[in-house]
């Protein structure tokens, strides 16, 4: 294989990247999904072939077939979920992050991986306004980032009892109450899951049917646990964008002596605008925070990050040893901060565009998405056919289409559906549906650093459209 694949590097790259330009040049206004998309997908099935068809053939296949495959999630009007583009800076440090190929778990192996990485993580810290001296380190995305943050919690509450989990396991522990408001996201029940603390043992508090937390009942039950518990407090939550009242939580974890962990998978990053600052107060008295890159950071997927106030309890759940993996301890050594040993070289990506854009320049992006955001609740207001649910705190617009006469419930949630399902095969614009309070709705959230005013007025006229013909 030597032979002819390096004799294909110089062919390769350039067809990437002529085509990725060309891609980059039309993203703002391509389909957000090919109507023949699956069959594309599927067209990667078969045999594995004897001889292989070479480099260049192969990578010209993928595009083909590849491009009308994918969704346009890193253009501007892609709505759906929570997900953000990749800023001109990011994408040029993550095509470079490939070609060097570093392990950044090491400092020996990838003295650049972990060096930016270190730079990258104290610079988010600053951003968020998280307090100095915690530790960090990089993970895959929001789902690790709570579990590392909840496996320090673990291993918290543990050595509380003298038991140190990592060395003795959890048969002696006593159960672990988990403790949050009914805004808990999947990820954080995903991790409590993967850490042995019983994902059906978490227990939520709510006064209504959004999920908003009863204080309260979380006081009392807090009151009523001997030992130690851990609290999850939701920053973002996905269907309205709404917070917990975190400094509150704060309160409550202080004076019961329990573990407050704070997911803030795209929330946290209200922290950097003064508009909506207010929303994350009291995160700075957490024990543990999570967040993802691939959301308002814009930077590629794979990139989250957790913060934890005391760095032994890092350290201490994911240490690893073995007689080869010498390297100096004064530098930093994210294989022992982390569940992945080999780990790509995240940092970079995180180093470049906070580099490229600095405070102000997200600052900036974060506040003309809250005006987007705005924008898209004023319309949904003033359109005799549209219905907010919810109030705008961030980023995230919640609203169902009301048919004029239709009173019937279901009747309103199946054009709901329905127009849900057409949307995306239109592919003008990309948004879900979910269910707030028992109703079907749209939740666009605004996170790219791509959009504009043009692009949520065409996700209003096309929900519009779309319903109108439906029902």
């Amino acid at each position: 294989m030597s032979g002819p694949a390096r004799e294909e590097i110089e062919g390769v790259l350039d067809l990437v990247v002529r085509e990725t330009r060309a891609y980059l040049d039309s993203v703002d206004e391509r389909p957000l999904r090919d109507p023949k998309a699956d069959a594309f997908a599927d067209g990667f099935a078969g045999p594995l072939p004897e001889r292989g068809s070479g480099g260049l053939e192969a990578i010209r296949e993928l595009l083909d077939q590849g491009v009308p495959a994918s969704v346009t999630s890193s253009g501007p009007r892609f709505f759906h979920y929570v997900i953000g583009g990749v800023t001109p800076a990011a994408l040029g440090a993550a095509w470079l992050t490939d070609a060097l190929d570093q392990n950044s778990g090491l400092w020996d192996a990838a003295p650049l991986g972990g060096a930016a990485g270190e730079v990258g993580l104290e610079w988010l810290r600053e951003l968020f306004g998280l307090p100095s001296g915690w530790a960090s380190t990089f993970v895959t995305g929001g789902t690790m980032a709570n579990y590392v943050g909840l496996a320090a919690g673990r291993r918290w509450c543990g050595l509380q009892r003298g038991i140190d989990v990592e060395e003795q396991g959890l048969a002696e522990l006593p159960a672990i109450p988990v403790l949050s408001s009914g805004y808990i996201h999947s990820t954080a029940r995903k991790a409590v899951a993967m850490l042995g603390l019983g994902r059906g043992r978490i227990r939520t508090f709510e006064w209504d049917a959004a999920g908003r937390l009863d204080v309260e009942a979380l006081d009392a039950a807090l009151g009523e646990i001997d030992g130690p518990a851990i609290v999850i407090a939701n920053a973002g939550e996905v269907n309205a964008g709404d917070f917990d009242p975190i400094s509150e939580m704060a309160d409550l974890a202080e004076r019961h002596g329990a573990w407050l962990h704070v997911d803030g998978a795209f929330g946290l990053f209200a922290a950097l605008s003064p508009r909506s600052r207010h929303l994350v107060d009291g995160v700075e008295r957490a024990h543990s925070v999570g967040t993802d890159g691939h959301k308002w950071l814009n930077v590629p997927y794979d990139t989250g990050m957790a913060f934890v106030r005391d760095p032994e309890l890092l350290d201490g759940a994911f240490s690893v040893t073995a007689a080869y993996l010498t390297t100096a301890e004064s530098r930093s050594n994210l294989m022992r901060r982390t569940p992945e040993s080999s780990q790509r070289a995240r940092g970079l990506a995180v180093w470049a565009t906070l580099r490229a854009y600095g405070r102000e320049g997200y600052r900036e992006m974060v506040e003309a998405h809250l005006d987007l955001a705005q924008r898209v609740a004023a319309r949904v207001d003033d359109a005799p056919d549209l219905e907010r649910l919810a109030e705008v705190p961030l980023n995230i617009v919640c609203f169902r289409y009301r048919p004029d006469g239709v009173e019937d419930p279901q009747a309103i949630d199946e054009v709901n559906r329905r127009i849900g399902h057409e949307i995306l095969a239109d592919g003008r614009v990309y948004v879900g549906t979910t269910t707030y309070e028992g109703k079907v709705a749209f939740r666009p959230a605004i996170v790219n650093w791509r959009t504009r005013e043009e692009d949520v007025d065409l996700l209003v006229d096309v929900i519009r459209e779309l319903g109108s013909r439906l029902s």
